[in-house]
């Protein structure tokens, strides 16, 4: 059998040094864990914790056309995007349906960064390139793919700004809004920087050139010690996502997916002044009854729901019976709350709040009752005045 080659970020020797434990990943070798999941998770809801996610892609868009390619490309409204904010968006095709989700930043009046899963960023290059061919050939529009020479560490936590702030960053940097974004200097290095990440906690990511990449996650390391800081890998990641019913591409979400039915539907702006890719859909399908629907569950009985799983009525009995009404997309326990939770698709009349499904585990059914997404929403200063 042949072997793959996966892919190693930029400080793989680091993360070994850290002592963590490597899984592959949509082509990469990536940390799950270092200390522990739980650890890690529990470091990011109550200190801080800093990621290494180097292997999403990057890309930018520059030009005249600029503004008018992301607004074709994806289903926000770049045209209400201020320089130095970003957006959470969907790049969906024709039918409507989910291509990826990303987050695309705006520079400049005609500079934008759009940061895509890894697993998609193939896919998503050559349908970007082949949409705005045109205007790259009339030099119109630049369009380059950075993530070779792009390092992306994300630190997360209600300590990170504290953690920035050991590193020597700019007050520019720590003084952003929750998806604000700025280029200035951290640790002398030259970043640009998002109050963004995708844990539910405040947090900036940081985009620097590959060369900088050892020299940052060191001193950001070393600097964050007294606030808590910890290194964490993909396992917390999930984990934390989880809690706030973030879509995972792959699991969630796919190009079998529509907006509407994931939960997603305030992604799309069917109102902006331009056309973009899928709105013909789109707009069919915002009208439609749903067929099925994305919910969050909480384990009533003893089990672990993991994606695959079938979701059948409950009748409460363990037998299996019947045909099952949905699958499982994601699901594992919650470090934060207590006992086991998940997310997964049902027909709209089993999504009630408060109902009552069957989860198959092991060829037995185990009762798990709906609830309100997210699972868990951090407190911000305002909520305690």
């Amino acid at each position: 059998m042949e072997r793959i080659s996966l892919q190693r970020t930029f400080i793989d020797e680091i993360h070994r040094a850290l002592g963590a434990r490597m899984v592959a990943f949509a082509g990469w070798e990536l940390p799950l864990e270092y200390r522990g999941i739980i650890e890690e998770h529990k470091a990011v809801r109550e200190r801080a914790g800093i990621f290494d996610v180097s292997h999403m892609g990057e890309f930018t868009i520059e030009g005249p056309k600029a503004e008018e390619a992301v607004d074709l490309l994806l289903t926000g409204d770049a045209s209400k995007l201020p320089v130095g904010r970003a957006m959470y968006t969907l790049a969906c095709n024709e039918r409507g349906t989910i291509l990826d989700d990303l987050i695309v930043y705006r520079r400049a009046k005609e500079r934008f960064l759009v940061v895509v899963n890894a697993a998609n960023r193939q896919k998503l290059k050559a349908h970007f390139e082949a949409v705005l061919s045109r205007w790259i050939a009339q030099k119109e529009l630049v369009f380059a793919d950075r993530s070779d020479d792009t390092a992306l560490f994300a630190v997360q936590g209600p300590r990170a700004a504290a953690v920035l702030a050991h590193a020597r960053t700019e007050k520019a940097i720590l003084d952003l809004p929750p998806f604000g974004c700025h280029d200035g200097i951290i640790a002398s290095c030259r970043a640009f920087v998002g109050r963004t990440g995708y844990t539910g906690e405040d947090g900036f990511e940081l985009f620097v050139h590959a060369e900088d990449a050892a020299r940052l996650w060191n001193e950001l390391l070393a600097g964050g010690e007294p606030e808590g800081l910890v290194p964490c890998g993909l396992g917390a990641r999930d984990t934390l996502r989880l809690e706030c019913a973030y879509p995972l591409y792959g699991n969630e979400i796919d190009e079998s997916t529509h907006p509407f039915e994931a939960g997603l539907g305030w992604t799309v702006k069917l109102e902006k002044e331009r056309d973009f890719i899928g709105k013909e859909a789109l707009l069919r399908l915002s009208t439609q009854p749903l067929e099925r629907k994305l919910v969050a569950f909480k384990m009533v009985g003893r089990g672990i729901a993991r994606h695959g799983h079938a979701i059948y009525p409950w009748s409460g009995e363990s037998e299996v019976k019947g045909q099952a009404i949905g699958r499982v997309t994601s699901g594992a326990p919650s470090p934060s709350l207590g006992g086991a939770i998940g997310l997964g698709y049902v027909p709209p009349d089993s999504a009630s709040l408060g109902a009552r499904i069957g989860i198959e585990i092991r060829g037995r059914l185990i009762e798990a009752e709906i609830v309100q997404k997210p699972f868990y929403r951090r407190k911000r200063k305002s909520d305690e005045a």
